[in-house]
């Protein structure tokens, strides 16, 4: 069996390690023989150059840049693939022409979020709408986002995302990571998201100058991708900057995942998270916004809390509430450990996508 995987890019990102890990998983398999697409040269996820496998690089000149179609045409032509996966929505743009004109399947993994604006405006909306009809299979990493995309039921899969426990190895110890942060507050709460339109950043740093305003014995760290950028600082008051530590992109947020006693997921959109995900496989207590495919992970009052969109003064009162009950967060932890790895190891969904790939 021969399958072209298509991606965007190998950046920083949820979907990126997703692939990376499966693409890892896949390589032990004989029966199965694959190659990768990548849209960029930017490959943040090292480990897949060092598997030995075929890397195509298709990359735009301009941002409508026509001949990128007969580029992927051309390779698909060449390889031969049995069919191809796209996990993005402008890959499966691309794709079409080739898959029809070749009689390829196409497997669309566009689905990764559970958008809330569900119209032609909404580019993401636009291009599902536009590709399902020629997709043969779409995945959706949760049931919430085939919902919202409102893919047809015949076609709809969910595989939710896994998580790969040797990631928990070898971290840097709790006490390194208050000292390279120079942290000597009682308290680390934090949250691990891209300071982007998606995650709703504004909440989670109003809700902590919230509780700063009387307590003083909690630092707060943002980590991934512009959290240290100007607009990031921008929205918090110069008297608490201190109480914030402001990270940026971090090849190692396991580390400081561990460090921290509480986990927040302040979004506007979200499918599954693999930041809470991580948390949970980490043993810490998360509080969530409520929406998307967010409840299929977080039990809630078991692993986590889950709080309305955009109330800072509810996300206040949950962090206080669990600061205050070190039972509390220690259970929650234990369950959402147990969790993870009952419902969303790396190996079942590896699992479910090699069926998937099978069955075709």
């Amino acid at each position: 069996m021969r399958i072209l995987f298509f991606t965007d890019t190998l950046d920083v990102g949820g979907k990126e390690r997703r692939l990376t890990e499966l693409i890892k998983a896949l390589n032990l398999l004989k029966e199965i023989d694959f190659e990768l697409v990548v849209m960029s040269k930017d490959i943040h996820y090292k480990e897949i150059l060092d598997l030995g496998i075929k890397i195509h690089y298709i990359t735009r000149k301009t941002k409508h840049d026509v001949s990128v179609f007969y580029r992927f045409y051309k390779l698909c032509k060449s390889y031969k693939p049995d069919f191809v996966h796209c996990w993005d929505s402008m890959t499966a743009i691309y794709l079409i022409p080739a898959c029809k004109l070749l009689n390829i399947k196409l497997i669309n993994g566009m689905v990764i979020d559970s958008p809330v604006k569900r119209n032609i405006f909404n580019k993401y909306y636009l291009r599902a709408k536009l590709t399902f009809p020629f997709s043969d299979a779409i995945i959706g990493n949760s049931k919430a986002g085939l919902l919202a995309y409102r893919a047809p039921e015949n076609k709809s899969i969910v595989i939710h995302n896994g998580f790969a426990f040797n990631r928990t190895k070898n971290l840097t110890s709790m006490e390194d990571i208050r000292k390279e942060l120079k942290i000597d507050s009682g308290y680390i709460v934090g949250m691990v998201a891209s300071f982007s339109d998606n995650k709703d950043y504004p909440t989670f740093f109003k809700a902590a100058e919230t509780l700063l305003e009387h307590r003083k014995d909690i630092t707060f760290l943002a980590i991934g991708n512009r959290t240290d950028s100007e607009d990031s600082r921008n929205l918090i008051s110069g008297q608490y900057l201190g109480q914030f530590r402001l990270l940026g992109r971090k090849s190692n947020p396991e580390s400081f995942i561990n460090a921290m006693d509480i986990c927040i997921l302040s979004t506007f959109t979200e499918g599954i998270s693999n930041s809470i995900m991580e948390y949970m496989a980490l043993g810490k207590p998360v509080i969530a916004t409520e929406g998307g495919g967010t409840k299929e992970i977080v039990d809630e009052g078991v692993t986590g809390l889950l709080i309305g969109q955009s109330d800072p003064a509810q996300l206040a009162s949950k962090i206080e509430m669990l600061l205050n009950n070190e039972g509390l967060r220690s259970e929650m932890g234990k369950k959402g450990n147990e969790r993870v790895s009952e419902l969303f190891s790396i190996e079942q969904m590896t699992g479910k996508y090699v069926d998937l790939y099978l069955d075709r």
